[in-house]
């Protein structure tokens, strides 16, 4: 090779380059894979469509055409419209605290009352974060803090990605290792005909297992970017909320009257979220218009009139629109394998298989479906109700406890939320991360859990996990 020839460095591919390689991959399997499709009842208890039990059937192949397959992107990023704006409103709400100078001010005085405990700040909210999720069901309710918590981790000598971490391992550990959780637990239970809570012994173990992991492997790699700045997985990466402060200059801003009622308004916010989410039923369109309105009055205070909030408000969404417009597109990877056919066809096979297994291996093996099924339908609620009515009666077929069928799901459905785009594009275009830097940091700790998982499989089989 001659001295003027140059070596091309390896590149990781664009997030969205990433994200069109697997629909491309899904359309093709539109043609391969055999359409089928399940009949779907009410539950006239539950209230809720569910799949009939041994209604499985073949129908006519519907491939997805090379145009439709770019119309989904198109479908995509319509059908999440809701999540897209929630993102817009979310991150306009905190850009308004960022530029009335309360975020940092308040991020300062914090950091000096935590003075020579530093290291106890994000493993004392993981717990709690996951406790939450483990409990109610918390989940979206904490995206607003996320700006918040990486923006104290830079202060503190981390990268932003500890920050982010924290509350995205926190919440989404605590949701899948869950207790009582009503989206995923109650629904499951319910659907197995189980009394609701029951096992909650196993579970208990589960969540302090799985939740000291994540606590584990972020603060080791905490400690880590710490003493060593140029081993951060997103050292090149230019976080939205960043100004460049260290923990010394931080501590030195004002922290006035007027900053703390913005601030007094921060939490208020965050009250009438959990109220509103978990007493009145609100989801992605009432969280949005809860931001909105809070950006506004936040401006007002900050001492903005009408024109500047929106001018700072079109700032904020150029800062965020590539990660919010991550989430449609990864979206339409669900609607192709929908308009394919294929969900339906995978599942049933993925049972069949299981059928002719021993007891253990087939425990392992729903856990390993329950993750499959997970990249085709990430709303936990939609996969109970789609892969319980086929999992509770195989359980019984094959010699398992439906207490442990509900087990692989809960497994399956929760912890694989932080590793397939489906689920992980929202929170990477929260964070404006790009989801390669999100797929160094997680893959790791997501197989280490994966091992874990396994290993209560085995357990819940040896002491045939039961309803108490």
């Amino acid at each position: 090779m001659s001295e003027n020839t140059t070596r091309r460095k390896l590149t990781i591919p664009h997030t969205y380059v990433i994200i069109g390689i697997i629909l491309v991959i899904l359309t093709v399997l539109t043609y391969i894979i055999p359409a089928g499709t399940y009949e779907r009842a009410v539950d006239p208890v539950l209230n809720r469509t569910m799949v009939v039990q041994g209604s499985f059937k073949y129908i006519e192949q519907t491939p997805v055409s090379p145009f439709h397959m770019f119309m989904a992107v198109v479908e995509g990023l319509v059908s999440t419209a809701d999540i897209i704006f929630f993102i817009f409103f979310a991150y306009g709400f905190v850009y308004l605290l960022i530029k009335t100078g309360a975020f940092y001010g308040s991020l300062g005085s914090l950091i000096k009352k935590f003075h020579g405990k530093e290291t106890m700040i994000f493993p004392i909210f993981m717990i709690v974060f996951g406790i939450c999720g483990s409990t109610f069901g918390l989940y979206e309710e904490t995206y607003g803090l996320l700006p918040a918590f990486m923006g104290i981790s830079v202060a503190l000598g981390y990268d932003a990605l500890v920050g982010g971490a924290a509350v995205i391992l926190g919440t989404a550990t605590g949701f899948a290792a869950a207790t009582l959780n009503p989206f995923t637990i109650g629904i499951a239970q319910g659907i197995a005909e189980l009394p609701i809570g029951s096992g909650i012994g196993l579970r208990i173990i589960c969540f302090i297992v799985f939740q000291g992991a994540a606590i584990i492997y972020l603060m080791l790699y905490a400690r880590k970017v710490r003493r060593h700045p140029e081993l951060s997985i997103v050292k090149d990466v230019k976080f939205n909320f960043s100004n460049g402060m260290n923990r010394e200059e931080m501590e030195k801003l004002p922290f006035n009257g007027k900053h703390k009622l913005i601030m007094m308004l921060f939490v208020v916010t965050i009250v009438l979220l959990v109220y509103g989410t978990s007493q009145l039923g609100w989801y992605l369109n009432e969280l949005s218009t809860l931001f909105f309105i809070m950006m506004m009055i936040t401006g007002l205070v900050g001492g903005y009139n009408f024109s500047q909030i929106a001018s700072l408000f079109i700032e904020s969404v150029s800062d965020v629109i590539f990660g919010a417009l991550a989430v449609g597109v990864a979206r339409s990877l669900t609607i192709v394998m929908e308009n394919g056919h294929i969900i339906d066809t995978i599942i049933n096979f993925m049972a069949n298989t299981l059928a002719t297994m021993p007891k253990t291996v087939a425990a392992i093996g729903m856990v390993v479906v329950q993750n499959f099924i997970n990249f085709f339908i990430p709303s936990g609620s939609g996969q109970a109700a789609t892969s319980m009515p086929i999992m509770a009666p195989l359980a019984d077929a094959i010699g398992l406890t439906r207490q442990t069928a509900v087990l692989a799901f809960q497994f399956g459905d929760g912890f694989s939320n932080m590793f397939w785009p489906t689920s992980a594009a929202t929170v990477c275009g929260l964070m404006s991360l790009p989801i390669e830097k999100w797929y160094r940091f997680i893959t790791p700790l997501f197989l280490f859990m994966f091992l874990l998982q396994v290993v209560f499989m085995v357990i819940a089989v040896a002491i045939n996990y039961g309803p108490f």
